[in-house]
């Protein structure tokens, strides 16, 4: 498959979208730069406002009771959407964040793992730094669970719930934890090195095998555990720079690959709304893993 316009186009006019999340036969995601959360049926429906955000949304979850988390960025904050759509404050990571806050993955538990920049992405020239990986448990207490992750971003869990694995953007490759009962992270290990490839947006699909978006070679790859290529998905199409941010198996049966798509990430140059998302139909469906 060679270039976002041969995928099935979902929703355009976006600033930057991140976040996707399939959830009762709807994709959850996140305008970042425009400070909101939408949720979509099928492609070419109305987008319906699931929440604002004005420090910039990210990641998405949501505890057992059913409650969404939502990531809000600037402000190191984990908000918590009540029953009358208001949002209050789940968790402060401001004290453990190295920088701004990203990607997170809600366990089973209402365990939310929390990514951040670790530096200014947007300096010039780039000084990649290591950073923390934070746990808020569901009563909103905070603590990190590794603190030597390179910008820890898109994130799974196995569907026995017994290992998660990160995608490091800056380190080029997914690590492995080992999850304890208490959320706690052990067993650290490379599960696939990825030169070249810059791991944004993850999600795993029936096989085992995890879709990643790669910013750096504007490619969506399904890579195999031990970091074999099973499957490349082009989607800059004559030079006109898009780019993928973030992916998620979703659809009626599950075999709707969707894909965040913009040409640019940085604030300051996404005022063009050139972001969409688009799906293309793979081969093997989602699973049971997170998200």
């Amino acid at each position: 498959m060679t270039g976002w316009q041969d995928g099935t186009i979902w929703v355009e006019g976006l600033r930057f979208g991140e976040g996707p999340r399939w959830r009762d036969n709807s994709l959850y995601f996140s305008d970042m730069h425009d400070g909101k959360v939408w949720r979509i049926t099928v492609p070419g429906a109305p987008l319906e406002l699931v929440a604002e955000v004005p420090a910039h949304p990210s990641g998405l979850g949501w505890l057992p009771d059913g409650q969404l988390l939502i990531v809000s960025m600037q402000d190191k904050k984990l908000l918590r959407q009540e029953a009358d759509g208001s949002l209050s404050i789940h968790a402060d990571l401001s004290d453990l964040a190295d920088h701004i806050c990203n990607d997170m993955l809600v366990d089973p538990k209402g365990n939310a793992y929390v990514g951040n920049f670790g530096f200014d992405l947007y300096d010039h020239p780039i000084k990649p730094k290591p950073t923390c990986l934070i746990l808020a448990t569901p009563d909103g207490k905070v603590r990190k669970v590794d603190d030597d992750v390179f910008f820890p971003n898109g994130t799974v869990m196995t569907a026995d719930g017994k290992t998660l694995i990160v995608g490091e953007s800056f380190g080029q490759k997914l690590t492995a934890f080992t999850v304890q009962d208490d959320g706690s992270l052990t067993e650290k290990r490379v599960w696939a090195d990825l030169p070249g490839m810059t791991p944004d947006g993850i999600c795993m699909d029936a096989e085992g095998a995890i879709w990643i978006t790669s910013p750096g070679s504007r490619t969506v790859n399904r890579i195999a555990e031990g970091g074999d290529v099973l499957d490349t998905i082009e989607i800059e199409c004559d030079g006109d720079g898009m780019t993928p941010f973030a992916c998620m198996l979703g659809g009626e049966d599950g075999h709707d690959l969707m894909i965040l798509i913009a040409t640019e990430s940085d604030p300051g140059k996404t005022t063009a709304r050139t972001g969409k998302l688009i799906s293309f139909r793979v081969a093997v469906g989602r699973g049971n893993a997170l998200p």
